[in-house]
């Protein structure tokens, strides 16, 4: 049938990466300007055709025919350090990852303690009033010992910073270790020489910042422990949906059920299942009747009463009875793997404003530089005595304070949470820019049949005008409509099917689209359709339009049936409204979002389907290429459009609109679909994803602020613009310590977001 409402299935889009995909765990990286120059030496690498690191889980998925080791040497190369990762399931990759971030942890403590024991007490000695400066010789040889003590504290707790900023300097470039081992190595490098040749150096100038050096290597070491330690918790999603998947299968083999694990399973397997257990692998009824509890992919909490001949899906609990199925998907191609590979994608894909992000990061450590030296110059030819001593002092306190380590974390944590987040709301968000643009949404779009209502309509009248049975009417409409798959069709076959009535062949099967459709049985010609097609082919129906109207005035669908040129029936069509899609669309109004409906539908019916939901806006009669001219016109008027459809047809608007989103089904549909997905076939899915992108967004700019404010307010404090004022210069070690604050700001931050609740509906 060719009405424009035809919604069955809708267009795929395979969501596997390159078959010569190699994920690496990288160590080293600091900073978010870490991330371009190892993306960078990742694609300059002969046969890489794509590098893209997620920063906040410190991993690189990089896409080509490249050899591992040849990777591995590039990143070494760019100043840091990689591990491929060997694990292929999942759960036992992430547990690789987590016991590296745990090795990283207990490293970083440790080079934490040995700054502190250290830096603690030289601090608490120059606060009670201990003197920090070297006037005799007995002076000299303490502070010479405490000097080698703090070069040990650089070399065993301190040394990836100047290991790191080395390799950057010889690659032309700077980073977050650059800026710590010139401000650390500069404090020590002048407290030696003040100890070394005091008699160079004006006595009020002879201050040693062996505290400074000391402290500000823990507290940074500090900082970036926290930081692993808390950006773990961010791939709770991930964990939650494997542990979905049970381990073991039971299997027929050789006549025989046994209990395998889950890898074992092949494809064909004949699999039973238990009440209370879980759906190891994806796969069709053979024998049995049961209920299923789909809430965990669909988030419906009713069970689906399932029989022979219907799917079930990997996670799912089998609820009552016992059932046997043939394996139709296992291991990475079940539904379950997909949605987890898809949630694990989006997490990893940078959002515009991470872009952004990115960029200024490249661009502050060596503005922050100058900024230093700048520093340095002004206090040497403008500041008091000791200048010398003062501009060592502002010019490290200005590299200490401006690492933009937090600015790195604070796009990638807040998109890693949000994706998650929506995932366990049953909405699979497919990329960065999908969940960013979702927040700016004005317009919604929404497909009539399988959107608002069920997608699933019913015969409901059969008017007869020629004396005909009805019985014989319906027969030969669903011997014609057999061949076609949408809706309308299938209910007027399922009717037939119902009663019992035998199909004939139909010949010269052509559907209209957005008309109907038309077809030849036993020398008769069928017309099935609109006002449309009978008017273009000059069918009189002029005595049936008021039935037809007050049909559509009940929001039924009236479709003109006619035979050899004249009318035999009107046949009237019931697509229910979905239980919540008044409640759904409520509440988009109320978040200020224009509601417009679209349907290959007649004008009347359209109409009563709006009024009884509370759109006042809707196109009747679109015919599916017009979908996405109405998507256009919406986009000219200024409006950013969401369109939702569940159909083929719908697939040229959802791939136009700023956002497009699916409804899905559960399966293959829902996961590999537009740009987010929608698990239950509920509209709240669509409020839920945009208050989740909004708290994300949100999320993501309080993160930015968080990281910024330390560098922009702090910078001016460090360089000394208080001084002239209220004699005020920042300490190099508040410096260090609101560095490695920042960081734990944002990540922090980035984790309240899973506290996040949509709004009740």
């Amino acid at each position: 049938m060719g009405y424009s409402d035809t919604d069955s299935t809708q267009e795929k889009t395979s969501l596997k990466q390159p078959s010569g995909s190699i994920d690496l765990i990288i160590d080293g990286a600091g900073c978010a300007s870490c991330v371009g120059k190892i993306e960078g030496a990742l694609t300059s690498v002969k046969g890489v055709q794509q590098a893209e690191m997620n920063f906040a889980a410190r991993t690189v998925s990089v896409s080509g025919q490249a050899e591992p080791s040849a990777l591995i040497q590039a990143v070494k190369q760019a100043g840091y350090s990689a591990k491929v990762v060997q694990s292929s399931s999942e759960e036992a990759l992430l547990d690789e990852k987590e016991q590296v971030d745990l090795a990283y942890y207990k490293t970083l403590m440790r080079k934490m303690w040995i700054g502190i024991a250290l830096g603690l007490p030289l601090m608490i000695y120059s606060i009670v009033g201990g003197e920090m400066t070297v006037t005799t010789p007995t002076e000299r040889l303490a502070w010479l010992f405490v000097g080698a003590l703090t070069f040990s504290v650089m070399y065993f707790a301190g040394k990836h910073f100047f290991v790191g900023a080395w390799q950057s300097f010889k690659n032309h470039s700077a980073n977050m270790d650059t800026l710590i081992a010139l401000g650390t190595g500069t404090a020590w490098v002048y407290s030696m020489a003040v100890i070394a040749v005091p008699e160079l150096i004006p006595d009020m100038a002879r201050h040693v910042y062996f505290e400074a050096t000391a402290m500000i290597i823990g507290l940074i070491n500090l900082g970036l422990a926290l930081e692993v330690k808390a950006r773990g918790r961010t791939s709770e999603a991930i964990k939650r949906l494997i542990g979905l998947q049970p381990k073991t299968a039971r299997v027929l083999r050789d006549g025989i059920e046994v209990d395998i694990p889950i890898e074992q399973v092949l494809l064909h397997d004949i699999v039973r299942v238990r009440p209370g257990e879980k759906i190891p692998v994806d796969g069709v009824i053979q024998e049995g009747q049961t209920a299923i509890d789909e809430s965990m992919l669909t988030g419906e909490p009713m069970p689906v009463v399932k029989n022979a001949g219907d799917e079930v899906v990997t996670g799912t609990l089998n609820k009552t009875g016992s059932i046997v199925f043939k394996a139709t998907r296992v291991g990475k191609d079940t539904a379950l793997a997909q949605i987890i590979k898809m949630v694990k994608v989006a997490q990893n894909s940078k959002p515009p404003i991470g872009r952004l992000a990115d960029i200024i990061s490249a661009y502050f450590v060596p503005v922050v530089m100058i900024i230093a030296v700048l520093s340095a110059l002004a206090w040497l030819n403008f500041g008091p005595e000791p200048a010398l001593a003062f501009a060592i002092v502002s010019a490290t306190t200005v590299l200490i304070i401006a690492c933009p380590c937090a600015l790195g974390l604070a796009t990638p944590m807040s998109v890693m949470v949000g994706v998650g987040k929506a995932a366990e709301a049953g909405v699979l968000i497919r990329n960065g820019a999908a969940l960013q643009t979702a927040s700016k949404i004005t317009a919604m779009i929404l497909d009539k049949t399988g959107t608002i209502t069920e997608g699933a309509p019913k015969v409901t009248d059969i008017i007869v005008t020629n004396g005909s049975h009805e019985d014989s009417i319906l027969q030969l409409a669903a011997s014609m409509e057999s061949s076609s798959e949408h809706p309308l069709a299938m209910a007027i076959v399922e009717s037939a099917t119902a009663k019992g009535l035998t199909l004939n062949r139909a010949e010269n099967f052509n559907a209209i689209a957005g008309h109907g459709a038309t077809a030849t049985i036993q020398n008769q010609r069928l017309l099935l359709g609109n006002e449309k097609l009978m008017r273009d082919r000059k069918v009189d129906i002029s005595g049936y339009i008021e039935t037809a109207q007050q049909l559509a005035s009940e929001a039924k669908t009236p479709i003109y049936f006619a035979v050899d040129e004249q009318l035999a029936a009107v046949i009237a069509v019931s697509d229910p409204i979905k239980q919540d899609s008044i409640t759904a669309i409520n509440r988009l109004q109320s978040n200020g979002i224009r509601v417009v409906m679209l349907t290959g539908d007649n004008r009347l019916t359209a109409k009563a389907v709006a009024e009884k939901v509370g759109i006042t806006e809707f196109f009747a009669e679109v015919l599916p290429e017009e979908k996405a001219q109405k998507v256009a016109e919406l986009q000219q008027q200024g409006e950013v459009v969401g369109m939702t459809g569940d159909g083929i047809n719908d697939a040229p608007a959802l791939a136009l609109a700023n956002v497009g989103f699916a409804i899905g089904t559960g399966t293959d549909v829902a996961i590999e679909s537009a740009d987010i997905t929608l698990m239950r076939g509920s509209l709240h899915g669509l409020a839920d994803a945009i208050a989740v992108s909004k708290a994300t967004l949100r999320n993501i700019k309080q993160n930015l602020f968080g990281a910024f404010i330390y560098n922009v307010a702090g910078v001016p404090f460090a360089a000394g613009v208080l001084y002239p004022f209220f004699g005020l210069l920042l300490s190099p070690v508040i410096a260090g310590a609101a560095m490695a604050f920042s960081s734990l700001t944002v990540v922090m931050n980035a984790n309240r977001l899973r506290l996040f609740k949509a709004k009740e509906h």
